[in-house]
């Protein structure tokens, strides 16, 4: 699912766990991600108010060289770059 998500877009754990059938499941999505082999691109997935992971600096890189933006130092912009996966 998380290679799904298009470049320049991001989507919540939550929004994953959703997609994968177990709404609930948000921080088992987390650790999954954490412990993902490499070329799973998990830049992408941010929490539910669009902020990236703390102590991974790499991550907000990956994330602009895409075009992603955000609304502060750790916050991405949801309204313009969160993934509608209902509309794309």
């Amino acid at each position: 699912m998380v290679r799904a998500i298009p470049r320049g877009r991001v989507l919540s754990y939550g929004g994953i766990a959703r997609l994968i059938g177990h709404p609930s499941r948000a921080r088992a999505v987390g650790t999954a991600l954490k412990n993902a082999p490499e070329g799973i691109p998990c830049h992408r997935v941010v929490d539910s108010r669009g902020r990236i992971v703390p102590g991974w600096a790499r991550q907000r890189e990956l994330l602009e060289g895409e075009g992603v933006r955000f609304s502060d130092k750790v916050r991405v912009d949801m309204r313009r770059c969160a993934w509608d996966f209902d509309r794309e």
